[in-house]
């Protein structure tokens, strides 16, 4: 039996495009992921994790996912907020904002999360949608903060309603 792909079949993969870029060809695509930034909330404090970005965040090192929350009773919540950055003739601000919760059981190294809910997220945050529900207001204040430190004239430069969905 022959193990080969047939002949003049492409292989379909996930073209990551940046300005740099010129690539046309088969798969090509519009994705620029050098907008979005991954950040993690976790006990209270919010982090830069570009491991998140492949699931390769400290906290998600050495655990094994389920997507069944039940196969994960100990765990404690753990955030992922894609953040994107706006690039306009006027500066740069943030502009899209999705939350992901996780659940990491780090004694018994199991986890839970939903990847496609991840995904579709991700998408929300590159297409600037903001969506936080079910982050608390402690962990608002902890990305509010890292955002504002992170860069003070974006954050300046952010629209009203971002910030405003921060304050709920």
């Amino acid at each position: 039996m022959d193990n080969q792909e047939p002949q003049g079949k492409k292989q379909i993969a996930l073209n990551i495009i940046n300005s740099k870029s010129k690539h046309k060809g088969f798969g090509a695509g519009s994705i620029d992921l050098n907008s979005v930034s991954p950040v993690i909330i976790d006990r209270g404090e919010a982090k830069i994790e570009i491991g998140a970005m492949h699931a390769k965040s400290k906290v998600e090192r050495g655990i094994k996912f389920f997507t069944d929350r039940e196969e994960v009773p100990n765990g404690r919540q753990v955030w992922i907020v894609w953040v994107a950055v706006d690039r306009t003739p006027e500066g740069q601000h943030y502009g899209g904002m999705t939350a992901c919760e996780m659940l990491i059981d780090e004694e018994n190294k199991r986890g839970w999360k939903i990847l496609a809910e991840h995904v579709n997220r991700l998408d929300a945050s590159l297409k600037r949608k903001v969506m936080l529900e079910g982050l608390g207001s402690q962990e608002k204040q902890a990305l509010k903060q890292l955002l504002i430190e992170k860069n003070q004239e974006w954050w300046d430069a952010t629209p009203e309603y971002v910030k405003q969905a921060l304050e709920e």
